[in-house]
């Protein structure tokens, strides 16, 4: 399973991270930077303590293997 994490700051300096589950591959960064900038430039998000996010501070695709195992007791 991939997850693509948006990475933003908000006005206290904290990381506020947005989760996007099975993104489209290959990546477009420049597709990315675009939602971010929508992303901050309507405000419709804000960090945990309720300020505003203020700059994108990065994204990362991150890869995630289950394996389940059954166990007969």
């Amino acid at each position: 399973m991939k997850t693509l994490e948006l990475q933003f700051l908000s006005e206290d300096q904290k990381t506020v991270r947005v989760s996007i589950e099975d993104p489209i591959e290959p990546i477009d960064t420049a597709k990315i930077k675009d939602a971010m900038s929508n992303v901050l430039s309507s405000q419709v998000l804000v960090g945990s303590a309720g300020l505003p996010l203020i700059s994108m501070k990065g994204a990362r695709l991150i890869e995630q293997n289950i394996t389940n195992y059954t166990i007969e007791g």
